[in-house]
């Protein structure tokens, strides 16, 4: 047995309300019984405003691991209790985007999740953190957050990704380029921006948009894509798409331990998908705060 296996004991909790929580419930109860984890709980959480004050509770125990089924906003929500203990953070991808568990290199598929909490190894991560406020990948400002705010919750748990794009369009005519300010403690650096990404972790709204963030990095960035015009927004989220050479030249990153952020007019932030900041922020990093589920690195390759 090595320092780095996972325990085979666990808590499961899943918010039901999430885009696939209500079915993967019991699909995951099942197939982690059968492969083996003990599941000391296993609660399906109706109100997602319950999930925190429920993985609390579980956290008490001292569990060796417990495993939070839902989208990033439910990851993030809960992720700010595991800083430390020594109780692994193992997840369910249950949302829309899935941007952690794309960061964490199993993808957006229940079945690999189960396989890596199964087989995997755990790590040490870095945790992003705006003003207090820890975070598990990314965090944006712009036109991601106008988007999230006002996106219809029937069109997102039906369309999923599509139904973000749908509502991407429409609401694009109501946004406006803004002024940013990041300070890195040593310079302060100005520019025009159409939105800007805070990470943690390499994937944004489900695309790699961060090729050089790293959850083990000790920094954090803050990727901006500079200029006023929302045609090139589209680019550079299209040449990300895409993994076009021309996606480096859409944007400009800042990096560091802590950043201070600052715009004109303020802008609302979009943190792991859920509204929850709003500029001027600091930005920090928490250098290995947390143990997450992972797969081995052959795992990942195969992947």
């Amino acid at each position: 047995m090595t320092n780095d296996t996972l325990p085979k004991q666990a808590v499961l909790i899943v918010n039901a309300k999430s885009r696939n929580g209500a079915d993967a419930f019991e699909q995951a109860r099942r197939q982690l019984t059968e492969r083996g984890v003990e599941l000391l709980a296993a609660q399906a959480i109706d109100d997602p405003t319950r999930m925190q004050d429920t993985v609390r509770a579980a956290l008490k125990a001292k569990p060796p691991m417990i495993i939070v089924g839902g989208g990033d906003g439910s990851l993030s929500s809960t992720v700010d209790d595991f800083l430390g203990t020594e109780t692994v953070f193992a997840i369910l991808p249950l949302g829309t985007a899935n941007s952690f568990s794309r960061t964490l290199g199993f993808g957006p598929d229940l079945d690999a999740a189960i396989d890596t909490i199964v087989t995997g190894r755990k790590l040490r991560i870095d945790l992003g953190a705006i003003d207090g406020d820890y975070f598990v990948n990314a965090a944006a400002m712009g036109l991601s957050p106008l988007i999230a705010e006002t996106v219809p919750h029937r069109l997102k748990r039906v369309l999923g990704m599509l139904g973000y794009m749908i509502w991407a369009i429409r609401v694009a005519f109501q946004f406006r380029p803004f002024r940013l300010h990041v300070h890195d403690g040593t310079t302060l650096h100005k520019a025009w921006a159409t939105e800007v990404r805070i990470a943690n972790g390499r994937f944004h709204g489900g695309i790699e948009l961060i090729e050089g963030a790293d959850l083990q990095s000790g920094d954090i960035v803050v990727q901006a894509v500079t200029g006023k015009s929302l045609v090139n927004l589209s680019w550079s989220w299209f040449t990300s798409l895409f993994k076009l050479r021309a996606r480096k030249q859409t944007v400009t990153e800042y990096r560091g331990r802590k950043l201070r952020i600052e715009t004109r007019p303020k802008q609302k932030i979009s943190i792991d998908g859920e509204l929850s900041a709003e500029t001027p922020v600091t930005v920090t990093v928490a250098r290995a705060a947390v143990w997450v589920a992972a797969p081995r690195e052959d795992q990942t390759a195969a992947g």
